[in-house]
């Protein structure tokens, strides 16, 4: 009623633009208890309640206790505000700075007036927590003899670390790339997300007894038996890292990449040399097109003006959202509304527009004679129920248009977990080729082999990620011990 909502503001796109540092200018302690104040410690607090309709999700996938943090960070207790903060979630940091922020498209407030500013809280109460010298290690004080093998170092699988850890066993997590994060590390660019916040987090769990094993896949430089027969259990957090591909004429073509080809390359390039070694797909003075309108694409548009791109475009095959939300997208579902994000925001500051178009197929890609793209084709769709009801893409006749096109970024999504380690293992899998374990339980067909994150739910949100990190851990726990004490 007194006060209206400040978020977490952005440097300039001007700025920003000249660096790879993360582009947030934290609110002063001021601001930010004022905007603790306007949250309203609802009866019911919708943002903490962790569900899903529809596929969307309802509030904050880990629980957080966001009106009992909210009032701390109010009344300036902001110790016991981030205590309240890790008692749900591992990893606020990180959630802080890379999630959509579910909890706010469900904040009761949001109903009549623009919702609390609940992210901008969050990474201001781990950030001063980091800064004021709250957040050390804190090992377990004895251990179980137990030992656990993680197989992955994303957001899922350092949660489940984190929490078993917690319980006194023995964990180790493999890692395929170079550096531990995961996709954290290599498919979010720094200025969204500081590699040494990452870097921070796992120095930590290292001091608190957690192995670190990189430059290592399973499957291929240590078999998954092997690995097995090593360890008491297995946590496989390996993501979902098989992207959708455009199999369409002129795909071979040099210059067409999968969007994570583009951004890993990068990030490592940076952290190794700086941008010196050349190891990366460059974008400078070219013509860019990123194909998929999702976060991964915003991040391709944004790393892309870094490079000094001639100019960029980013196709979405769904309609332009619409201003406010449809009658078919109620509170407290997630708003799905046009919003310009930080990278569309960048674009638009140097080329005068908003880099997206709606509705657009792409049909074909042509060469400029040496292998080379030069050339996409695509059309206007228009999307039209089926006799079953499913909406479908209808090419609207007439509306084909030629772009030019010096390197494609494909941002479509992604399939499902590589599979060499499942199929090691005998995992079973689910129609969508994920690994077939039940939400809850986390146990996999195979004794004592547990699945977590996005290789067992499919390409979703870091939060949720966490949040199957530490339910899998939990669950690994009760199976090793006969019960268990991980929340």
């Amino acid at each position: 009623m007194e006060f209206e909502r400040k978020s977490t503001p952005y440097q300039k796109p001007a700025e920003r633009l000249k660096n790879w540092n993360e582009f947030y200018e934290p609110l002063s302690e001021a601001e930010l208890r004022k905007q603790g104040a306007r949250c309203m410690d609802c009866g019911i607090p919708f943002c903490q309640t962790g569900s899903e309709l529809n596929g969307q999700s309802l509030g904050c996938p880990v629980y957080n206790l966001i009106p009992e943090w909210n009032d701390l960070v109010y009344r300036g207790k902001w110790e016991d505000a981030l205590h309240r903060l890790h008692k749900t979630n591992n990893f606020p940091e990180f959630t802080g700075r890379v999630c959509p922020a579910p909890c706010e498209g469900s904040c009761v407030l949001g109903i009549t007036h623009p919702p609390v500013a609940i992210k901008s809280i969050e990474q201001a109460i781990i950030d001063k927590g980091f800064e004021e010298g709250w957040v050390v290690a804190q090992p377990p004080l004895k251990r179980t003899g137990k030992s656990i093998g993680v197989v992955g170092s994303g957001p899922a699988g350092l949660a489940a670390a984190a929490q078993l850890n917690k319980a006194g066993h023995k964990v180790t997590v493999y890692e395929r790339a170079d550096r531990i994060g995961g996709l954290l590390t290599y498919g979010i660019p720094n200025m969204k997300l500081d590699k040494s916040v990452v870097q921070r987090r796992v120095d930590l769990l290292s001091e608190e007894g957690i192995e670190f094993v990189t430059d290592t896949e399973i499957g291929t430089d240590i078999p998954a038996a092997a690995l097995k027969k090593k360890h008491d259990a297995l946590i496989l957090a390996g993501g979902a890292a098989k992207p959708r591909d455009l199999p369409i004429e002129g795909r071979d073509l040099n210059g067409i990449h999968f969007a994570m080809e583009f951004l890993q390359a990068d990030t490592k390039s940076m952290l190794d040399s700086g941008h010196q070694d050349g190891l990366f797909i460059t974008a400078k003075d070219k013509n860019v097109i990123v194909i998929g309108g999702g976060d991964t694409g915003t991040d391709c548009v944004s790393t892309s003006m870094r490079h000094n791109c001639k100019n960029v475009t980013q196709f979405e095959i769904l309609p332009k959202p619409p201003d406010h939300r449809s009658m078919d997208n109620p509170w407290p579902q997630w708003p799905n509304i046009y919003k310009v994000d930080y990278g569309q925001e960048e674009a638009k500051s140097v080329f005068g527009d908003d880099p997206r178009q709606y509705q657009v197929m792409t049909k074909k890609f042509t060469g400029d004679g040496n292998g080379n793209v030069k050339e996409l084709h695509t059309v206007q769709i228009e999307w039209v129920k089926d006799e079953n009801g499913r909406k479908m893409p209808n090419e609207i006749e007439g509306t084909e248009k030629v772009w030019k096109a010096d390197l494609v970024l494909l941002s479509m999504g992604f399939l499902g977990p590589e599979s060499p380690l499942l199929d090691q293992l005998e995992v079973e899998k689910d129609n969508r080729s994920n690994a077939r374990a039940e939400y809850g339980s986390f146990h996999t067909n195979i004794e004592g082999v547990f699945a977590a994150g996005d290789m067992r739910r499919g390409q979703s949100l870091v939060v949720w990620a966490i949040n199957e990190g530490r339910g899998a851990a939990r669950e690994c726990d009760r199976w090793l011990m006969g019960s268990t004490e991980l929340p």
